[in-house]
């Protein structure tokens, strides 16, 4: 037999989950537990007839083989419960118990559990009633505080949208429902509580103590506890009842620095990690409010740790270091100081900041050791620190930096900043504060499958002590789109179909990870931190415009690094870094967005420099002023995202752009090169060029190049203008571009265009001929029989010839280069030099040519259509030349 099941004390959300599944295993049993909660006991008996709950008295003896548990995790004692048991678990918590290795588990975060059965059961096409449609509303309803609390996501009021649209569901029950009057005894035991409550400041957190007596059981004081949550809404909150025989705990939390589950553990306990309850025996309701006072004090973590806001690694220096070679550090990572550790001990000596080094370098002490100047000390916090603990020690120690150490190790995992916390508090400041969530987007977005190993490899970066993000262009158009939320939004994401995975720690072990659990292989990188896991089907990606499914042949993890560059212009030097460190390397503030993909952080985005708020304001923006002087190519590359995203440039940025436009001089032409193909691949190259050109871009790479109405009439024929046309199964290359913007050039500019560019020997020889075709267009045109135009346009490309019917303002030219691309280039005549030499007994020479070449004629121009009108000229030639 196949059951389904819930937890005891059921609410809303566990019933309606018992009905969600049922709808999908239709042929289990959803079994009541034993008891409900009061309003869902009444909802239930008072409709039990149109429901298919079976009670838990009523289950029979029949042998349990299979269970799917929804909403817990927590495996019932059940008499007909024996031997192995099929296990299936449907929950919206973290898994916090020991399953069996073969149990399928499916975890979501959701408000509502039946949010998760609610989308299946909307993408099976299954049929509800009004009645379940209204149950499983009251469910979303109830645990989500009517969409109030933090938990709640974009998923569970989608799913309620869909109860209301198209099942009906209906709101004055819920309504009904949810507003449940307290009995007298709840009442009562609710004015105690209000009047006994104490309020405990820990870490950042507000949590609420409440507790009563009673010489008697009062059922439901969950309910109590919703209606006290509700009131003072506090981070935590514990409720202890003295019954007479013994203490009943029941205990909430909305964050996951307070887990309720180990705390209630600690009191004979458990339950979620944001809801758990306790009965206690044999104890006094002083002393068991002073030993769970004491409880929070230990298992409460900081509201905001160091480990969350600290810079992953850093550099050091040696006491033994010189204050030349300190300044040099200083000079090319930008840092305000550094720690100092003894190489002998490895222990933290001091900390050196660019104050004491300055004024070295002042009294001309380069060569001096820095242990003279350094603040003497063990300076150092752990991962699970508080802020303020960092806050103090900076403040008496008069210092910038703190060294985050590994307690067990003692080894340095990362470094915290006076700007680290001047950044968190303007972000206690700021309005948008609360992280932003990007997960129910990235769900939707991504291909399913492609979605859960996202998620697993967060959890085995997670479990390695690493970070993974997802960083870049699909962060920016993930955004865009949720902002813009329309059809245009989505036709601006980037024509590349890619994940731009960046792990805080250990790429290649990532990759080595996910191919031992999946198959496939590995290509990796040591020198720098890069692996390429190929797995052994290409994954399912996304949709594209035209609803095509794209897949990924493989997922590229990196390594978070950072670049200096030695010279303006000068390709970058590469080191392994904090994740901070590597979206600060990057070109525009909208492209350093990233989404963090640990289990209990998944899909926050991170926003170290502003992305956002230039995302919103259409603005593209370097992130420091040596931007173009360090890669001048990110020209190139705000050209191409205006153009695509309809943004402008942000002032400051535009006038650093237009003071280094002469840098692009000093880029190789294969840098160049390469920009201009990613702007040839945009779904609207024609605007990225134009941007080019207003900028003053293209006149630095080639004074002879301009965008006019010639150019912008031919970019619009290449991409979709030739369905009619003998190209018409042509697909836009570069080359066609190329040509295009080259097509007015003179000769000796066409040759300093190509070298310039250092194109290839293919994109040469085409806009050779493309010339050669230019500068004949007049005998083209004027050409009457075909042989005559065989001869100009034979030896070209049909690219070549593209591009020239696309650029020639000559209608009668054109005419006739389709006329060639359709008619004339495939004809051959019936004779070739093997038929010369088999049935003429002719041997090879310069006449196979002249005697080739003119059957040719003879073929285009009509005259010969035969093989023996063919024989006929063969012998008469070769009776002219005497063969």
């Amino acid at each position: 037999m196949h059951i389904i099941y819930t937890h005891t004390n059921a609410d809303f959300d566990a019933v309606a989950s018992l009905l969600g599944a049922w709808h999908l295993y239709p042929e289990a049993a959803p079994v009541l537990p034993p008891t409900l909660n009061r309003n869902v006991r009444d909802f239930v008996t008072l409709y039990e007839s149109k429901l298919p709950f079976v009670r838990h008295a009523d289950l029979g003896r029949e042998p349990i083989d299979q269970l799917t548990l929804v909403d817990t995790q927590q495996v019932p004692r059940l008499k007909n419960l024996k031997g192995k048991v099929k296990l299936q678990v449907i929950d919206h918590h973290d898994l916090h118990q020991t399953l069996p290795p073969e149990a399928k588990i499916s975890l979501s975060h959701t408000g509502a559990n039946v949010t998760v059965l609610i989308e299946k059961i909307c993408e099976l096409g299954l049929p509800l009633s009004a009645l379940e449609a209204t149950l499983m509303l009251l469910g979303i309803y109830e645990d989500t505080g009517s969409f109030t609390y933090g938990s709640t996501t974009a998923r569970d009021l989608q799913a309620a949208a869909w109860l209301l649209a198209e099942r009906h569901a209906h709101l004055d029950i819920v309504r009904d429902y949810l507003n449940y009057a307290m009995s007298d005894e709840q009442k009562r035991l609710f004015d105690q509580l209000v009047e006994n409550l104490q309020t405990l400041d820990l870490y950042g957190h507000t949590i609420v103590i409440s507790t009563a007596g009673v010489d008697h059981y009062v059922e439901e004081i969950s309910v109590l506890a919703s209606r006290l949550r509700d009131l003072y809404q506090p981070d935590g909150l514990f409720i202890l009842v003295d019954m007479t025989d013994h203490i009943q705990m029941v205990a909430r939390s909305v964050s996951d620095a307070i887990n309720v589950a180990e705390i209630a553990e600690f009191l004979g306990g458990g339950g979620h990690p944001r809801a758990a309850a306790a009965l206690i025996k044999n104890g006094r309701l002083t002393d068991v409010t002073e030993k769970l006072t004491r409880l929070l004090r230990l298992e409460v973590k900081p509201a905001l740790t160091i480990g969350q806001i600290m810079s992953k690694g850093a550099r050091i220096l040696a006491p033994t270091d010189t204050v030349q070679h300190a300044s040099q550090m200083m000079d090319r990572y930008g840092h305000e100081g550094f720690p100092v550790v003894d190489q002998t001990t490895q222990e933290i000596v001091g900390i050196l900041s660019r104050r004491e080094v300055d004024k070295a370098l002042r009294h001309r002490l380069e060569g001096a050791v820095i242990s003279q100047f350094m603040t003497k000390g063990r300076f150092q916090a752990t991962p699970m620190d508080s802020i303020d603990t960092v806050q103090k020690l900076m403040t008496e120690a008069k210092i910038g930096q703190v060294p985050v150490v590994n307690p067990a190790s003692g080894q340095i995992v990362g470094i915290v900043t006076r700007t680290d916390l001047i950044n968190l508090w303007q972000l206690k400041d700021n309005s948008r504060a609360k992280q932003f969530s990007l997960a129910s987007q990235l769900a939707t977005t991504l291909a399913a499958d492609l979605f859960e190993l996202v998620c697993e490899a967060g959890e085995i970066a997670a479990n390695q002590g690493d970070s993974l993000y997802i960083v870049g262009g699909f962060v920016r158009d993930l955004l865009l789109t949720m902002l813009e939320d329309s059809p245009t939004a989505k036709a601006k994401a980037s024509p590349r179909f890619d994940l731009d995975l960046v792990v805080e720690g250990d790429a290649i072990a990532l990759a080595q990870v996910l191919c031992d659990r999946h198959g496939g292989r590995v290509r990796s990188h040591r020198r720098f931190g890069t692996a390429k896991w190929i797995p052994p089907e290409p994954l399912p990606f996304v949709y594209d415009l035209s609803g095509k499914q794209i897949y990924l042949s493989s997922l590229d993890f990196v390594t978070a690094r950072s670049e200096f560059y030695r010279h303006p212009s000068a390709l970058p030097e590469v080191e392994q870094s904090s994740i901070r460190q590597d979206l600060h390397r990057r070109d525009f503030t909208i492209n350093t967005l990233a989404l963090r993909l640990s289990p209990h952080h998944f899909g926050e985005l991170l926003d170290f420099y502003g992305g956002r708020n230039d995302l919103e304001a259409r603005l593209i923006r370097v992130l420091h002023s040596l931007s173009f002087v360090e890669d001048p190519t990110r020209m190139l590359r705000a050209a191409r995202i205006m153009a695509r995203l309809e943004f402008e440039l942000e002032e400051r940025t535009a006038e650093l752009l237009d003071n280094a436009l002469d840098l692009l001089e000093r880029v190789s032409g294969d840098r160049i090169n390469r920009e201009l193909e990613l702007i040839f691949r945009e779904r609207q190259p024609a605007l990225a060029l134009q941007q080019l050109d207003r900028l003053g871009i293209l006149a630095v790479i080639h004074h002879g190049l301009m965008v006019d109405d010639l150019l912008l009439i031919a970019l619009d024929k290449l991409q979709t203008g030739l369905d009619d046309t003998p190209w018409g199964d042509t697909t836009p290359e570069p080359v066609h571009y190329l040509g295009l913007m080259s097509f007015w050039l003179a000769k000796d500019e066409l040759e300093h265009f190509m070298e310039r560019l250092n194109l290839r020997t293919h994109q040469r020889t085409t806009l050779k001929q493309v010339y050669k075709i230019k500068r004949a267009a007049a005998k083209i045109a004027a050409a009457e029989q075909a042989s005559r135009l065989c001869h100009l346009l034979d030896g070209t490309s049909s690219d070549a010839r593209l591009i020239a019917w696309l650029a020639l303002d000559d209608a009668a030219a054109c005419r006739q280069l389709a006329r060639y691309e359709a008619e004339l280039k495939e004809v051959v005549p019936l004779i070739d030099g093997n038929y010369l030499k088999e049935e003429f007994q002719l041997r090879p020479g310069p006449i196979f040519k002249t005697i080739i070449d003119a059957l040719r004629d003879a073929r285009v121009d009509g005259e010969a259509s035969t093989l023996a009108d063919e024989r006929a000229l063969v012998e008469r030639i070769l009776a002219e030349n005497h063969c």
